[in-house]
């Protein structure tokens, strides 16, 4: 059964959960520096800014986190989609 997955899983198994975990650290740094980052700790430099008439900081704390929290999923469902066909992990 061990053998199985072996195979299944490509030449590297170690490399598929590198990439996979490299490609969750980057996603949850770009979500947390969009939501927290300029929501809350630029929101007074990006509120120089407008944005379909609200400041800029405050359009990202209320539309904009979840914009790009979103854009982030479909991003990884694509990347992970990447990464099974590399692994060969999906057939």
């Amino acid at each position: 059964m061990a053998q199985d997955n072996q195979e299944n899983m490509g030449a590297d198994p170690t490399a598929y959960w590198a990439a996979t975990k490299r490609l969750t650290v980057v996603l949850l740094a770009v979500w947390f520096l969009v939501s927290y980052g300029a929501g809350i700790l630029f929101r007074d430099a990006l509120d120089n800014y407008s944005f379909g008439g609200a400041p800029l900081g405050f359009w990202f704390a209320q539309n904009g986190a979840i914009y790009i929290f979103v854009a982030l999923i479909f991003i990884y469902c694509w990347k992970m989609n990447q990464y099974e066909s590399k692994f060969r992990i999906k057939e």
